[in-house]
């Protein structure tokens, strides 16, 4: 199974879980749609967005659950990245994993 990542903040994460859905951060909803990351794509979007800040949470979803609403398309140096053009449900997650040394290490998102 294909799996795509967004980053939240701690607000953004209980506002997911208390509303069962999400419409975006303010950078998705200015841009139109949801960004995501591909787990290999995960590690330089935190670097470049969210450098020192803490509270942060990974929420993986399938791709498969999403349909046409995904769209990948060139964005960071020319990679194609996944981006969602409506909300996602709480149902559509498959994790929120809160951003501990341990987790980022787990997903290699830690320099060796």
């Amino acid at each position: 199974m294909d799996t795509i990542w967004k980053i939240l903040s701690t607000e953004q994460a209980v506002h997911l879980l208390k509303e069962k859905h999400f419409a975006g951060s303010p950078d998705d909803l200015r841009d139109g749609f949801i960004h995501f990351s591909t787990l290999t794509q995960l590690r330089g979007t935190l670097d470049k967005h969210f450098a020192g800040q803490s509270g942060l949470y990974a929420v993986e979803l399938p791709t498969n659950a999403l349909g046409d609403a995904l769209r990948w398309e060139p964005s960071r140096n020319g990679d194609l990245f996944p981006h969602l053009y409506s909300d996602f449900n709480i149902d559509d997650v498959l994790a929120i994993r809160p951003l501990t040394a341990a987790v980022r290490e787990r997903l290699g998102l830690v320099q060796n």
